[in-house]
């Protein structure tokens, strides 16, 4: 198992039933756990990559509707 986290922002604030697709997520398809920096509209996913590819992370996510703008490195995000 080889984790990797990747850091999107996000195009809108999460709403609950996203939040709770995000959930249902978790353990499933290698995704191992999400985190949500609202302030800053930021979704972070860990992931097994050893059996997910990052694009393929952002198709689940798309298929929550969650639509992410772009990859950010999340220490070059400004307070």
């Amino acid at each position: 198992m080889t984790l990797t986290e990747a850091t999107f922002e996000l195009q809108a604030p999460l709403t609950d039933e996203q939040m709770r697709k995000l959930g249902a997520f978790a353990n499933t398809y290698g995704l191992r756990r999400f985190r949500v920096d609202e302030t800053k509209k930021l979704l972070t996913m860990e992931y097994d990559a050893s059996r997910l590819k990052e694009s393929q992370v952002t198709q689940v996510l798309g298929q929550a509707r969650i639509f992410v703008l772009q990859r950010v490195d999340p220490f070059a995000v400004k307070a």
